[in-house]
Order: C-alpha cells, then sequence, then structure tokens
C-alpha cells in the first residue's frame, strides 16, 4: 500500500517515505498527559496534532492501533527537586486520595479533548495498571546485565548500555555532556554513575503511592511505563512513536535505551515531535501570570483575552501552523483565525447554493490533488488549509458565473471538501447547535434596543450596542430594520 506520505523522521534527522512494519496496519503510541493538574494548553496542542496524524492515516485506509497513555504513576518533579512524585506530592496538597486525583484530572482531560473533537485513541492504558509488567521489565534488564540494585531502588546503567548501543541518538546528546544535565532523582548517591536513570524507585514510607516488588516496597520510573506499555499493545517494534518536543530528552531517549536493552532492536520505526506552544512570544509560566487553561479561553474567564473563543476556532488556529513548528497565541493571531475559520466554513456551505451547468470547465481532480500534496508533506496542515482556501476561491467564481460546474462534479465537491474539512482537520461547528438559542436571545436584546431608541433613550440604545461590541457583535441600523454579525 503506497500513498506518498513523507515523514520527518526525528532519529534519523530527515524526511523519509512512510512505510508501515505490515501494511495496511499502523501501530502509533503517543505519550499522554500526567493527570496531576488540569490539562495544559500546550499539552492540547500535541494533542490534536496527532488526532490530525491518525486521522489522515485511517482516511488513507490504514487500520491505525493508536496507543495513548495516562500517566497516573512515576513522573517525578523537576531536575532540581527532590524527587517526589507529582500525583502524590498533588494529591497531599489537594488532600485528598491519589487514585481520587487521577480520576479528577483524567475527566478534565477527556472534556477538554471532547471539546476539541479528538478522537479517542484505540487503547489507553495507564501505569498503575501495569505495574506488575513493569517489574517484570525490570528484573529482565537486571539479568540482562543493563540495570543494578541500589538500596532498594534499581537502575538503568548507561555505560554498560554504551558497551554495546548508542546511547543520544534521537536527541544528538552526547554521553560526556549528560553528567550534567541528566534529571535528578531523589537517592541519587545511589547511583553509579549520574547519567543512569530509574527503573524502579524506593518508596520511603510516608510516600502514598508504592508497590511490593522483588526490591522492596517502591514505584516505577517514568521513562519505563512507555516501553513497557507499547510493546505490550504494539509489539517489540512499530511503527510512530510521538510526543512533545520536550520528551525526546531524557524520556524518549531512556525508552530507546530500555526496550534495545531488552529486545537488541530499534523499538521505533518513525519518531515524530510536535513542537512548542508560546504566549505572546514568551513560555508560559504559572509563576508569572503568563499562562491559562483550555477551558479558561473557551469560557472567557481568562483576564489574557478580551473574549471567548470557541472550541472549533481554538483548533482551527492548531492546524494553522505545522505541528513542527512553534506557535505563538495571542489575541490579534486569535481573532485572525476566528475570521479565517468563519470564511472558511461560509465558504463549504456555499458550495451547496451554486448554480450547476451541462457542462463543466472547474478542474475538481487537480484541486483536491493539492490537498493530498499538502499532507503528505509530513502532514502539512497549514498547506491543507491553504489549498482549501484555493478551493473555495474557485467555488467563489462559479457564482460570479466566471466557472462552470456540473451537478455531478458539484455533488463530488461537495463529499470530498466535506471529508477533508470533517475527517482529517476534525473541523466542526459546535455552535450550529445554539443556533436557534443565539437567534432567539439576539431578537430579544434588539428588540430591546429598538425600544429604547423608540422612546429617544440614546443612551440605553448606546450601551446595548456598546456591550455587544465587545463581545464581537456588530449591529448595523439599516432602512429596512437593524442586524448583527458575529465576528
Amino acid at each position: 500500500m503506497k500513498t506518498g506520505l513523507q515523514i520527518y523522521n526525528t532519529l534519523s534527522g530527515k524526511m523519509e517515505e512512510f512505510q508501515p512494519l505490515q501494511s495496511p496496519q499502523v501501530g502509533m503510541y503517543v505519550c499522554g498527559p500526567t493527570v496531576y493538574n488540569e490539562v495544559h494548553i500546550g499539552n492540547v496542542r500535541t494533542f490534536i496534532n496527532f488526532d490530525l496524524i491518525y486521522r489522515y492515516l485511517l482516511f488513507l485506509g490504514y487500520k491505525v492501533r493508536y496507543v495513548r497513555n495516562i500517566t497516573d504513576v512515576g513522573h517525578l518533579l523537576g531536575d532540581a527537586a527532590d524527587g517526589e512524585d507529582r500525583i502524590s506530592k498533588q494529591s497531599r496538597l489537594e488532600a485528598i486520595e491519589p487514585m481520587e486525583l487521577v480520576q479528577k484530572y483524567t475527566n478534565n482531560f477527556h472534556d477538554v479533548l471532547q471539546k476539541f473533537n479528538l478522537l479517542p485513541p484505540s487503547i489507553e492504558p495507564t501505569a498503575t495498571a501495569h505495574i506488575l509488567e513493569q517489574i517484570e521489565w525490570t528484573q529482565a534488564l537486571i539479568d540482562a546485565g543493563y540495570a543494578y540494585v541500589s538500596n532498594g531502588s534499581v537502575y538503568f546503567d548507561v555505560m554498560k548500555y554504551l558497551e554495546k548501543f548508542p546511547y543520544g541518538e534521537l536527541s544528538g546528546r552526547k554521553i560526556e555532556d549528560l553528567k550534567d544535565v541528566t534529571r535528578s532523582l531523589d537517592g541519587v548517591s545511589d547511583k553509579t554513575n549520574q547519567q543512569d536513570f530509574a527503573l524502579w524507585k524506593k518508596a520511603e514510607p510516608e510516600h502514598l503511592m508504592q508497590w511490593n516488588s522483588p526490591w522492596g516496597k517502591g514505584f516505577p520510573g517514568w521513562h519505563l511505563e512507555c516501553s513497557v506499555m507499547s510493546s505490550k499493545y504494539l509489539g517489540e517494534q512499530f511503527d510512530i512513536h510521538g510526543g512533545g518536543m520536550d520528551l525526546k530528552f531524557p524520556h524518549h531517549e531512556c525508552e530507546i535505551a530500555q526496550s534495545k536493552g531488552l529486545h537488541h532492536q530499534d523499538p521505533v520505526k518513525y519518531w515524530m515531535h510536535a513542537n512548542m506552544l508560546t504566549l505572546n512570544g514568551r513560555k508560559m509560566s504559572k509563576s508569572d501570570g503568563n499562562f491559562f487553561t483550555p477551558l479558561q479561553l473557551i469560557e472567557g474567564t481568562s483576564p489574557l483575552f478580551a473574549k471567548p473563543y470557541a472550541a472549533e476556532v481554538l483548533r482551527f488556529f492548531v492546524l494553522q501552523a505545522h505541528y513542527r513548528s512553534t506557535l505563538d497565541i495571542t489575541e490579534a493571531a486569535l481573532n485572525a483565525a476566528e475570521a479565517g475559520y468563519k470564511r472558511l466554513m461560509e465558504g463549504v456551505k456555499s458550495i451547496s447554493t451554486i448554480t450547476t451547468s451541462a457542462e463543466t470547465n472547474f478542474n475538481l481532480s487537480e484541486l483536491l490533488k493539492g490537498c493530498y500534496e499538502a499532507m503528505n508533506d509530513d502532514f502539512h496542515a497549514p498547506k491543507l488549509v491553504a489549498q482549501l482556501f484555493e478551493i473555495i476561491n474557485h467555488v467563489h467564481k462559479i457564482h460570479r458565473g466566471d466557472l462552470t460546474i456540473s451537478s455531478e462534479d458539484q455533488a463530488q465537491l461537495q463529499k470530498e471538501v466535506n471529508h477533508w474539512i470533517s475527517d482529517v482537520l476534525g473541523l466542526f461547528e459546535s455552535s450550529q447547535q445554539n443556533t436557534t438559542l443565539i437567534d432567539g436571545l439576539m431578537d430579544m436584546i434588539l428588540q430591546q434596543r429598538k425600544l429604547a431608541k423608540d422612546n429617544k433613550d440614546w443612551a440605553t440604545s448606546d450601551q446595548i450596542r456598546i456591550a455587544l461590541e465587545k463581545l464581537g457583535v456588530t449591529v448595523k441600523d439599516t432602512k429596512d430594520g437593524t442586524t448583527y454579525s458575529i465576528s
């Protein structure tokens, strides 16, 4: 099954033709969230991009098993911290059980992704449901000579691994540069070398999440869970492994080492990494207020933005940048995306009102070819969006009489464009469900404004108009009555 799809492989650093290991089956694993807090807007961008990739592979006819995990144990705090588990620490702060916290934020994660119209993965495994397999992997790595026990913890021996395999090939890191940048963990003095990483961590008595193991009570390391779950559901070798750029080192580098140490082969054929999201040109940070949640933006409760933005507009905004490019959120950029989204969807609707002709000079196949070329270029959504706008420009020419199209081609055009819009880009119009309600409310508001004008209460009339403008509603008074438009 040849489709012409080219993928940028982070491991090789170049574009490669996509050739699945067992076509038409495709195995894809994407690192999911650590569910200790509300899902981050940067995470949402990553998951939207891999949803696009998933959708296009399905669109091409591949049978995709998409695995996206939930990290509910083992993800330790940052480089300079004491290594406490994020779930455990946050459950103490919120004074609830760790699994209660996990359920709370897993629900939040699912609710948010549903608003953005993401398809659910084929399998969504959790780290805590695979403790036994992680213990088995750890013991197997010890038996293979790539791990050692130290004071109740088990560490992967990077120097031993280097005797047979390269380490740092995904991230481009050199072993001599790793001593000062490797993630610090509690019990660092128990490690033989600074660059070694934990497969299993000894738990102190007060630690809320711990399990019995051959080495004492403890919990699994963060990197191990993804190697275990990906291989269990996709095999020792699979096609695509994705995640955010920040996971390239150390997380994905450690995954490769664990898997190659155990199975003696590269676990993944194509590594894919989505780039960062910034806010007003700066890295997002809760501490300096340069931060918001996806729901705040949808609900209009973020102090950083003057109005809310529909989830479909935010999805469209994300897809206007290639997944490997950085994307900066600003109010101006969101407003431009909102206007562009509206133009695109109105153009799509206008296809149904085309006046058809007995003959056609509308080159449908060439325009649709451009859509495939865009997505075959490493899932280049911005190019696809531009091509869809080009198609809409041709639709406008038909409306003006500059081009003609047959009824058969019109039906095909409607069908194909809808596929690209909804099936591939995943764009939708949730506001359509509320059209009747919005129209009814606007009629009431405009009636109140008319009543104020009839009573020569110009202050109230202007107050209503100004309030609506702040919400993105433009009111126009004409000789035929008052109209409104939502920008």
